[in-house]
């Protein structure tokens, strides 16, 4: 099924065949790199942000290829995971600015249909969550609690 949305095709950047590690990102021990992580995600980075982070500063393309495990068992690990998945918590935050959008502009039509698309966007990726055990079984959206959930 289509998902509704303004995406044509599916161009994307694609990782590199070999599974190594570059030259200059293998001077960088394991230990060394989830120590990094851990720094960042006490600063209040989110998973994505310290992808970008490293890749950035310090030259790593990916932290897989290093450590073994992605960004997010690494903090799993450590049990400095957020509690809300970073692509969910995105979507609540837009819903809620969304909302507050849809307050000052009633007659905003497009805005509260696209609204209608995000929330439902919302309740199947919850559903997944709830399903896959990364959020406890009786959580739920509603609008009325969800700027909570981001502030």
């Amino acid at each position: 099924l289509r998902r509704p949305s303004c995406g044509k095709g599916m161009a994307d950047s694609s990782l590199p065949y070999k599974r190594s590690p570059a030259a200059w990102a293998a001077k960088h021990s394991s230990k060394e790199v989830i120590d990094q992580i851990a720094r960042y995600a006490k600063k209040g980075l989110t998973p994505s942000q310290i992808g970008v982070q490293l890749r950035d500063s310090a030259g790593i393309a990916q932290v897989k290829n290093i450590t073994g495990r992605k960004i997010l068992r690494i903090l799993k690990h450590a049990g400095l995971a957020p509690e809300t998945p970073e692509d969910l918590y995105h979507m609540i935050k837009k819903a809620v600015q969304m909302r507050k959008h849809m307050e000052k502009n009633r007659k905003d039509k497009d805005q509260k249909f696209r609204l209608i698309l995000i929330e439902s966007r919302i309740h199947r990726l919850a559903r997944y969550y709830r399903r896959t055990r990364m959020l406890p079984p009786n959580w739920k959206y509603d609008s009325s609690t969800a700027s909570a959930l981001v502030a």
